[in-house]
């Protein structure tokens, strides 16, 4: 019964972090308003149902001012732009920091036990990071696979008397996220005043994709000495097309050895689960022994190892 609570109290705050983010999302959306909410334009936003958890960001905000410059708060700054989440990194520190709280408070109050406790608090925020980290890697999955037809769309665009620029905000309007919210943001710094160069260097930044750093160089090469962007961007669309098939055909050939890795990593805890179900005496010596704990130590290491190593043959680089 302790553990539902546990599990209950841990979904709890996890719906008031997803709900945070949903309701932050909704109003900024990666565009001019997350450029400016600094200068109190969230002061003008409308009221209605969403008050208290608006005051709640306000809040959240306000306290997070202070550590805004700090150098861990940029870094983070940088990694939530990559993973899509319009929030700075003082408030993502305060936030984690205030469920680390929660979760020691409901774990001491459900378990009692006040070692379990510290490592619940530390383990929230390490969650919260874990989770935007995954985040950004299939942000950038799903960025490489719109790109080719994000090239098309700009070629053909260009070849209909549209400008660079214009084809850029013809993929803010018509593709799907994340494509359309990067250049959404794109055409917003250069509203504001950024050079063109300068907005896509930064976005290439904030993707980290070999695929896209491929597109700018062409575009700021075509923009320095000439030519046909139109028949460059095809070009590239075919690459980075094949790219992808390769990409797939590879993940196809090596899904066996990846679902290797996971049954041979998950398989022993199942089977020690099973028997320390129905023949807990014998697996009490794992427990009560010296040697069975050493045991059970070195096999878990081994297991790891061997896990990373399966993972990492199968990891073709392309």
């Amino acid at each position: 019964m302790s553990i539902f609570f546990l599990v209950t109290g841990y979904l709890a705050a996890f719906i008031f972090f997803l709900t945070t983010f949903a309701y932050i999302r909704r109003q900024s959306s990666i565009n001019i308003y997350h450029r400016l909410r600094r200068h109190h334009v969230t002061e003008n936003m409308k009221s209605g149902n969403e008050d208290i958890v608006r005051q709640i960001y306000l809040s959240l905000q306000r306290v997070a001012k202070p550590i805004a410059d700090w150098n861990v708060a940029k870094k983070l700054d940088f990694l939530l732009k990559q993973a899509g989440i319009p929030i700075y990194g003082g408030e993502f520190i305060i936030l984690s920091i205030v469920l680390g709280i929660a979760a020691f408070i409901i774990t001491y109050i459900i378990t009692f036990n006040i070692s379990l406790a510290p490592l619940a608090a530390v383990s929230m925020p390490l969650l919260l990071f874990l989770m935007i980290r995954i985040r950004v890697s299939k942000r950038r999955e799903a960025f490489t696979e719109q790109l080719g037809d994000c090239l098309t769309t700009v070629s053909n665009a260009l070849r209909a008397g549209y400008s660079f620029q214009q084809a850029m905000d013809v993929v803010a309007k018509e593709m799907e996220p994340p494509m359309s919210t990067e250049f959404e943001r794109v055409t917003a710094d250069i509203a504001m005043g950024v050079a063109l160069e300068d907005a896509l260097q930064q976005m290439n930044r904030r993707l980290d994709s070999s695929d896209f750093d491929l597109v700018v160089t062409a575009v700021l090469i075509q923009r320095e000495i000439g030519g046909n962007l139109a028949q460059i961007l095809d070009t590239i669309s075919e690459t980075i097309n094949e790219r992808i098939r390769m990409k797939r055909e590879i993940s196809a050939l090596t899904a066996q050895g990846r679902f290797s890795a996971w049954v041979l990593l998950l398989l022993p805890f199942a089977v020690a689960a099973f028997c320390w179900m129905f023949n807990r005496d014998q697996m009490q010596v794992f427990v009560n022994e010296e040697a069975g704990r050493i045991a059970l130590a070195v096999s878990f290491i081994m297991e790891i190892i061997g896990f990373f190593i399966i993972q990492k043959i199968v990891d073709i680089e392309t």
